[in-house]
């Protein structure tokens, strides 16, 4: 469709060039204050606005009322449907608190990825500079200021030290200094009036249960394979250190968001931040209300509950029995019929294997840490093999040959058959230490890394009127509580003495009364709750979706919009929603572009807004429309934007706009906003300068990897008050300064995505990673209004998070959009000895509204046992768990001081633990570098980080490479983030059917791993480098002939074409082994890695050889180099 074929109204003989571009309209002649909300298009015309029809058929005329979206205007706590014209400004004083930093200047300071709390406190942020509108809203002062975070504890002016390594304790001044983020400490419950009750969507009556095993989402999919191949197979666990001697994990458990210090809440007056306030609070104390007659507070804080220091309950407890801190639950009077069964009909819910001893008038809790483990099994296998010495410079073939696995938890195998799946819920240290001074010295950090809303194939749902939780912590019911009788259960994070409330006594599973131990919630470590209305503050908000598109002259030679429009167009039936699901389009270059798509035109109608410095919404009832009544227009638009802007000549980018005119559409509703970019911003709020100079990428002084600007971070932090997350497509060959736009997906919990030099013709394999990723990207589950909080056990806490979200209340994570492509992290301390206590337990708990409008939690809990030797410590090491955390914790210390700080630190952290299990464990000092088995593979680890994008040293990194890599690190769940940082090799050209995988009738070949070094390459082979995000097939020179006809297609070597990306599908046995392998790692995993086809010759050689970790590159050691540098040091 040309752009002479759209339709033009011309009012006010305003001059149009081609149908596109406009005289400026002055803002003066708009009307502002007193905006009046008019459809007719001569009232806009006459008002300055020039209006394009675009062509389309004409719509059935379906008469609808605003009541049919969901919302009664009437009912309070209800959105309103109209967006005013003009948003009257926030006041800046006092509207945020940014820690460490007094100025607006200092807000530039990355202090992101790891948010840290329990800080000295630190001056209110009291800039007079107001970028952006925001809705109006004036935050109470702070009632506990040590919630904010400072710049490591250092009063404002001073300059903190730079530490050559990390200190895993929670004293301030031992923290790295960029793991503290600015965040509001504290927000009011100041949302908007709870509704009534009846506007929950649970329509179950009180006393009914419904017990689902729901997929939990589809498998991932991605949609990269194609139609009709098998589903793809769900990520296997990594291998083990040392092989488990105890049964398999059963399915996945799933969880909600748990808490873990509850911060008071200071009361405050009534604003439009109803949503991130209310979310949270019902995750809390919200089922107080169901189980407990607590009242329910009015926010966020409120729903999710309190932690250890909440409030306590103003009900007497029941005393508390004196008994061993124990997990299990054991009491009497059970029939023999119903000891160590299964409930009938439960898919994926496992009874547990204790003894209910029959007629005993005591209730005995059996030891189950690690002590009775280590005496039922004679102290073997586990105990020698994990800290076994293993001397580095000797032996050399340290990789396993198949993934590593998590290791297994020390404890008794009726526990750890409950435990929460290693692919959700992982410690760094699967032994705790009992004491802080106990895990210093063991010189390894102590934290959890979490994939929340990960894809299941098997997750229990339960729909009740009483989610039982502690009166005291708010901990869920789960696995590991000890039941005193039938009547009383004790919580194993806070050992209260709760209740079993009446309702919960009967088990519809089994349908017998009086056995609450076999519930699915306390049969799974993964569960999800429907949430009654309690865990409300307003009504459900609709799926929201807008679509923000950069059409200056520089995207469309790009060629991206033809991608993306066809990409939407494919899958618009399939966006996560119902009825309800809403949609949107804005476009931008240096103006602004709306676009009507009100039910009953024939036509889109779109709108420009000229006045780029005070954005405003015009007729904003029909921008945003029900997807299923305007699916027509919907699709006109989408046909015609392609071509609309082809001969436009505007090169400048209005992003920062864009942003807020998007902001201010989405703010009544909250949702979801996707914006493309393909440049620089260079007008308007937010406009960016070039700060890459390529010539000195190598310099770590002058790398700059802070924002240049806090004009992103400050919206995202209005974005995420309001419920909008905003994902970031970055399109770019040149320079766009990530570390400034990435701030507004960062903190508003969203993604980024970044397409490195994106052409449609010269670089035609990003289009087809484009078009799956963003398939994914659309059609995946998503989680809207969520908050999620971690729970520890009394003695342990949590003080810095590291992932995309925004830390409110001291330790409630806002999350507008939760997906199950995030991970996050923390690093925790033990607080307090945890003396006398055999085990401890961590819940995760995850609030949110489904896409369906269901109010749901998402509870994960994991049970770990606690010793009281250093040699216990490194034997439930984690080395891949370490490796993740450190990386998270390098990233910051890059951002907060300088790259080569960060790398020493990584060094460090080597050298600090062999030094520390040379001189504390080793009986017998042994010649060379000697580590325990459970940390072989940690200097080979450490090495791949330093060799990674995120913090080599060298050149040949771009600036905004460097940026997305750190991005990855924050945002990416263990398993994606271990395999781009060590990739798998494999060799391929002898692929066989000997031990196999059949998956869905596909045979699946599983050839070893091998060490990534030239030295394990023969030019007689094949071999595939997995790369997590991209894939090399390397062809040896004497390759043998069938492989290169019979898999490549070609006759001979010398043919194999310079650019092959794709293996043919030819009828050969090879053929199918190979793509076979490749297509099942692919769909592993959400993104979608491209294949080069590379010879000796190739330029793509380089890259290859650069993942060789083991060897020696231009700026970075060889394995053998570094492993001597190690000894040197931990000799000294």
């Amino acid at each position: 469709m040309s752009p002479e074929a759209v339709s033009h109204l011309i009012v006010k003989k305003i001059q149009l060039k081609n149908g596109l571009e406009t005289n400026k309209i002055p803002r003066k002649e708009i009307p502002r204050n007193n905006f009046v909300f008019r459809s007719d298009t001569q009232h806009w015309l006459s008002k300055g606005f020039v209006v394009f029809s675009l062509p389309g058929p004409v719509q059935n005329q379906l008469m609808h009322s605003p009541d049919g979206q969901g919302y009664s205007p009437s009912v309070p706590g209800s959105y309103s449907h109209q967006t005013p014209a003009k948003v009257p400004p926030h006041p800046s004083l006092g509207q945020y608190n940014y820690s460490g930093s007094q100025n607006v200047s200092q807000l530039n300071n990355y202090q992101g990825p790891g948010q840290t709390l329990n800080r000295p406190p630190v001056a209110p942020f009291s800039g007079s500079q107001q970028t952006g509108p925001a809705p109006q809203v004036l935050l109470p002062p702070l009632q506990n200021s040590a919630a904010i975070s400072s710049a490591g504890g250092f009063p404002p002016g001073a300059t903190p030290p730079v530490l050559s390594n990390w200190q895993y304790s929670q004293a301030p001044t031992s923290q790295p200094l960029g793991s503290q983020t600015s965040h509001l400490a504290h927000v009011t419950g100041t949302g908007s009036p709870q509704p009534p009750s009846s506007l929950s969507g649970n329509t179950n009556p009180p006393g009914s249960y419904q017990y689902a095993a729901s997929p939990g989402g589809p498998p991932l999919q991605n949609s990269y394979m194609k139609p009709g191949s098998a589903p793809p197979p769900v990520t296997q666990p990594l291998t083990p250190l040392h092989p488990p001697a105890r049964p398999p994990l059963g399915p996945p458990p799933v969880g909600g968001p748990p808490l873990i210090r509850p911060s008071a809440l200071t009361a405050g007056p009534p604003n439009t931040q109803a949503l991130l306030n209310s979310a949270a609070s019902r995750e809390g104390d919200a089922t107080s209300a169901a189980s407990d007659g607590a009242a329910v507070q009015n926010s966020y804080d409120a729903l999710e509950g309190g932690g250890l220091t909440a409030t306590p309950h103003p009900s007497p407890a029941p005393p508390n029995v004196k008994m061993n801190r124990s997990v299990g639950y054991s009491y009497p009077t059970l029939p023999p019929g119903y000891q160590n069964t299964s409930a009938p009909g439960a898919p994926g819910m496992q009874a547990s294997a204790l003894q209910y001893p029959d007629g005993s008038k005591h209730f005995h809790q059996p030891a189950l840490g690690t002590n009775h483990l280590s005496a039922s099994m004679g102290a073997l296998s586990l105990q020698q093999e994990g800290l076994r010495p293993v001397n580095l410079l000797q032996e050399r073939n340290i990789l396993p040959t198949t993934l590593l696995k998590a290791p297994v938890p020390n404890l008794h195998e009726d526990i750890q058959k409950l435990n929460c799946n290693p692919e959700l819920f992982r410690c760094t240290l699967t032994n705790i230490p009992q004491t802080q001074a106990l895990l210093n010295k063991a010189k390894l950090p102590l934290g959890l890394l979490l994939h929340p809303f990960k894809d299941l194939s098997q997750l229990p749902v339960v729909t009740s009127s009483t989610i039982v939780r502690c009166r005291s912590c708010r901990t869920y019911i789960n696995p590991f509580v000890s039941f005193l009788d039938q009547r009383r259960w004790k919580c194993n994070l806070c050992y209260r003495v709760n209740d079993v409330p009446e309702e919960f006594m009967y088990n519809p599973v089994t349908r017998v009364y009086g056995e609450p131990h076999k519930r699915p919630e306390v049969q799974n470590a993964t569960i999800e709750f429907m949430a009654p209305s309690e865990y409300m503050l307003r009504p459900p908000q609709p799926p929201v979706y807008l679509f923000v598109f950069d059409v200056s002259h520089n995207a469309i030679e790009t060629g991206y919009l033809n991608t993306v429009c066809q990409t939407l167009l494919d899958n618009l039936d399939l966006l996560p929603g119902n009825t309800r699901t809403k949609i949107g389009f804005i476009t931008f270059d240096s103006t602004i572009h709306f676009y009507s798509l009100q039910e009953g035109l024939s036509q889109p109608q779109m709108l420009i807004v000229s006045d780029i410095e005070d954005v405003f919404i015009p007729m904003p009832e029909n921008l945003l429309v029900n997807l299923n009544e305007n699916k027509e227009l919907i699709q006109d638009l989408l046909k015609a934007l392609p071509q609309m802007f082809t001969k436009s000549l505007e090169t400048h980018s209005a992003l920062g706009p864009a942003l807020q005119a998007a902001f201010k559409l989405m703010s009544p509703t909250g949702g979801r906003i996707s914006v493309f970019q393909t440049q620089l911003p260079s007008v308007g709020m937010g406009a960016l300068k070039a700060r890459e100079e390529p010539n000195q990428r190598a310099t770590a002084k002058d790398i700059h990897l802070t924002p240049s600007t806090d004009f992103y971070k400050k919206l995202a932090l209005d974005c995420s008050g309001q419920q909008v997350a905003v994902d970031l497509f970055l399109l770019s060959g040149q320079y766009s300064d990530l570390a400034s736009l990435g701030c507004i997906s960062r903190y508003s919990a969203g993604s980024v995505y970044y397409y490195q030099s994106y052409h449609h013709k010269h670089n035609p394999v990003q289009v087809e990673k484009l078009q799956k990723e963003l398939k994914r990207y659309l059609t995946r589950k998503i989680g809207f209004e969520a908050v999620m909080r971690i729970r520890c056990t009394k003695g342990l806490s949590i003080h810095t998070f590291h992932g995309n979200f925004f830390v409110r209340s001291t330790d409630l994570l806002s999350l507008p959009n939760v997906n199950p492509d995030a991970g996050y992290a923390v690093q925790m301390s033990v607080e307090e000895s945890l003396t006398d206590m055999q085990v401890v337990s961590f819940q995760s708990a995850l609030l949110y509204t489904s896409s369906k409008g269901e109010r749901r939690i998402r509870v994960h809990t994991m049970c770990l046992p606690v010793v009281t030797t250093l040699s216990d410590v490194y034997l439930g090491a984690d080395v891949q768990a370490i490796t993740g955390l450190l990386a998270n914790m390098a990233v910051d210390r890059s951002v907060s001081a300088t790259l080569s700080d960060a790398r020493d630190a990584l060094v460090n952290a080597v050298i600090d633990s062999l030094s520390a299990y040379r001189s504390a464990v080793l009986s017998i000092q042994q010649p060379g570098l000697t580590a325990p088995s459970s940390l072989r593979l940690f200097p080979l680890y450490v090495l791949a980080l330093l060799k990674q994008k995120a913090f080599q040293t060298g050149t040949n990194t771009r600036l905004d490479e460097r940026i997305f890599t750190m991005c990855q690190v924050k945002n990416q769940p263990l398993v994606y983030l271990m395999l781009m940082t060590h990739p798998s090799l494999y060799r391929v050209d002898n692929l066989t059917d000997e031990g196999a995988l059949n998956v869905n009738d596909r045979t699946i070949p599983q050839p070893p791993l091998l060490q990534l070094s030239v030295e394990k390459l023969s030019r007689d082979g094949a071999y595939l480098m997995d790369a997590g995000s991209v894939m090399f097939l390397w062809i040896g020179k004497n390759c043998g002939q069938s492989f290169i006809s019979q898999v490549l297609g070609v006759p001979n070597y010398g043919s194999i074409p310079q650019n092959m990306t794709h293996l043919p599908e030819l009828d050969t046995a090879e053929s199918i082994r190979t793509i076979a392998f490749i297509s099942w790692l692919r769909e592993q995993r959400p993104f979608f890695p491209i294949l080069y086809i590379i010879k000796d010759d190739s330029p793509l050689k380089s890259s290859f050889l650069q993942n060789m970790i083991e060897d020696r590159t231009e700026s970075a050691l060889s394995y053998y180099e570094f492993l001597l540098h190690i000894q040197q040091q931990v000799n000294k």
